[in-house]
């Protein structure tokens, strides 16, 4: 099996840029694809700025930043993924797009074992890898918001991916990320969110209905159960939007009541209240 040391990952938003910064610094040549250049220029600076406060935090060193950086490339082109080894795509939360993206790189990507990986929350890993020739290669590897710094990866195969490619992604996850990979089977929800999306959505439920405020629901879980942080203000860093969008996919295959998005949470994703990424949510941010 040839090693992975050429990685492209396909979106630059705050989960595709922090996945682009893992691999990265972890000595990979890494190349990032945007739609637009003006897409691209804001994950460029997203790279740059949070490379830069990792510096400066002592973190990193500064050539090891300068290092990362100058292994960092960035396109509009998926053409240019060709000779990738392992290909994540890192976007919107969406099945539609996400399969689209899948039938793009099935053409592009020329390499016979590269692995196709998605970066997906909750939808399922068959239907993407349905979309190409090669669905034994697809495989789910799901970060955690911040990459850099959360150190869970959750790696789904789905029932096509082979045994060969879930090795091979567990061995580059492990001993060249420094991440602790977790397995999990291919359903919505993976393992985390799937005890996660509840409790978050309970929490905005108990906001919702007036039983406590925001205040001491998240106070009541950080000072009482030792979380660090409360499920509103982890809802809003997660972003809102992402919560309902995992909410519906986990709803639309298990058709429990507690995946149900509640109307608050609708409203508020309508509104474009949707956590710290709008400067609006359960709380206001600078």
């Amino acid at each position: 099996m040839a090693d992975i040391a050429r990685v492209g990952v396909v979106g630059c938003g705050q989960m595709g840029a922090g996945i682009a910064e893992v691999c990265a610094r972890s000595g990979l040549d890494v190349m990032v694809a945007e739609t637009t250049g003006e897409a691209l220029e804001i994950g460029r600076t997203r790279l740059h700025n949070s490379l830069s406060k990792a510096a400066e935090r002592g973190k990193i060193t500064e050539e090891e930043r300068d290092g990362t950086l100058g292994r960092l490339s960035f396109t509009t082109d998926l053409g240019e993924f060709a000779d990738r080894d392992l290909v994540i795509e890192a976007v919107v939360e969406n099945e539609q797009v996400k399969t689209e993206i899948f039938q793009v790189l099935d053409q592009v990507v020329t390499r016979p074992d590269a692995i196709l990986a998605s970066n997906t929350s909750s939808i399922p890993l068959v239907k993407l890898a349905v979309a190409t020739s090669r669905p034994d290669q697809v495989i789910g590897i799901h970060f955690f918001n911040p990459a850099p710094v959360q150190r869970l990866v959750e790696l789904i195969p789905a029932l096509t991916t082979s045994d060969a490619t879930v090795k091979r992604a567990e061995a580059v996850v492990q001993n060249v990320l420094d991440k602790h990979a977790i397995r999990a089977q291919d359903r919505s929800g993976f393992v985390v969110n799937a005890l996660l999306i509840p409790y978050l959505l309970s929490a905005i439920r108990m906001f919702e209905s007036g039983i406590a405020s925001r205040e001491d629901i998240d106070n009541g879980m950080e000072m009482g159960c030792a979380h660090p942080m409360g499920p509103l203000k982890l809802a809003d860093l997660i972003g809102l939007d992402t919560v309902a969008s995992v909410a519906d996919s986990m709803y639309a295959e298990y058709k429990e009541p507690l995946y149900a998005a509640p109307p608050l949470l609708q409203r508020m994703v309508d509104a474009g209240r949707l956590g710290r990424k709008t400067g609006s949510g359960f709380y206001p941010y600078e």
